[in-house]
Order: structure tokens, then C-alpha cells, then sequence
């Protein structure tokens, strides 16, 4: 059985902190990576949220993930780049929200 706090996100933790040892990518072009994943298998709002702190801290902005998912658009397809753009604005939207309540 699964033990802690947040046994779920303690699990995603791990998961990530892995995968981090086994790479040599800097960690600017892990988030292009992950962006560009994420947009191709059609991940949930939720994963696109968990990524917005961090590629935030390796400096990308919003047209950097703009120019990702330009550069994958013909590959995945226009259904799943349109979902993905929905599904980051639903991120940022809440994420934004998420700040501004921790601020007051």
C-alpha cells in the first residue's frame, strides 16, 4: 500500500526524479522534449500543470512552447496540437489562479 502524504505525487516525484539522473539534456531542452511528449500523446491538463513550474524555471516562455508545438504540429496532427494548446491555456489559467491565491 502506498504510504505519505501525497502517495501519488511522492510516486510522480520519483518517476521524474529518474528519469532527471538519466539524461545529459540541459534542462532547457528536457522541457522542449517534454513539452513536444506531452502534446503527442494528448496528456491530461494536469500533466501540462506539472510541467509549468519548471519549464518556467529552465527560462522557456510562452513562445518557446508556441514554436514546439509549430515544430511537432505535422507530426502529431492538428487535432492533437489544438488540444494541446487548449489544455495549456487551461494549465496556465490555473496555475495563475493558483498563485494568486497563495498570495493573499
Amino acid at each position: 500500500m502506498a504510504q505519505g502524504e501525497d502517495p501519488v505525487m511522492e510516486t510522480l516525484d520519483d518517476i521524474n526524479a529518474v528519469s532527471l539522473s538519466r539524461t545529459d539534456l540541459d534542462s532547457r531542452s528536457l522541457m522542449f522534449v517534454r513539452i513536444a511528449a506531452l502534446a503527442a500523446v494528448e496528456a491530461p491538463m494536469m500533466s501540462h500543470l506539472l510541467h509549468i513550474g519548471p519549464a518556467g524555471e529552465a527560462g522557456l516562455t510562452v513562445d518557446d512552447v508556441d514554436n514546439v508545438l509549430v515544430a511537432v504540429a505535422p507530426i502529431i496532427g492538428t487535432a492533437r496540437t489544438a488540444a494541446a494548446v487548449g489544455k495549456i491555456a487551461e494549465a496556465l489559467g490555473l496555475a495563475i489562479q493558483l498563485t494568486s491565491e497563495d498570495t493573499e
